[in-house]
């Protein structure tokens, strides 16, 4: 039963990563590059990261609860790997609960005022709410690169 539920964190963890550096970083470069419009690019890459985003929340919570009965059932490799769950967690509750919804109501905002967010007087907001998502993504990324590399070590 362990090993089982050990093979199911650890299929769950890389397609969970691989998922969201898929989108991250092979998906929305695309966007960007293959669709004229920038601005629409941006939505659906928001979109897209707002589904991510939520995705995240959910799987780090269900991979913290599997790696805490795996803890206890005597797998003490996964006593550090609370951590790094736990450090995505936050990644993702600050971009689901805090960024991303401050985004799309800045973005809404200047819909209502006929321009695109980038054209408004809240685009240095914009940007600096972009920059802080960009990062905190950046170190979910390198802590869920961080997380398989070392549930998948012998």
């Amino acid at each position: 039963m362990r090993l089982t539920l050990q093979r199911v964190f650890n299929l769950t963890a890389g397609l969970w990563v691989g998922s969201f550096i898929t989108v991250g970083f092979i998906v929305t470069p695309i966007l960007f590059s293959a669709l004229g419009d920038r601005q629409v690019a941006g939505m659906v890459a928001g979109n897209l990261f707002k589904i991510e985003a939520h995705l995240s929340v959910g799987l780090s919570i269900a991979l913290m609860v599997l790696a805490n009965y795996l803890v206890h059932s005597g797998l003490n490799q996964f006593r550090r790997t609370r951590w790094i769950l736990l450090g995505m967690l936050a990644c993702a509750i600050a971009a689901t609960f805090i960024l991303i919804p401050w985004m799309s109501s800045l973005k809404d905002q200047a819909m209502l005022d006929g321009m695109s967010v980038m054209e408004s007087s809240w685009a240095t907001l914009f940007s600096q709410l972009h920059q802080a998502s960009s990062g905190l993504f950046l170190i979910q990324s390198f802590l869920g690169i961080f997380l398989v590399w070392r549930i998948t070590k012998n």
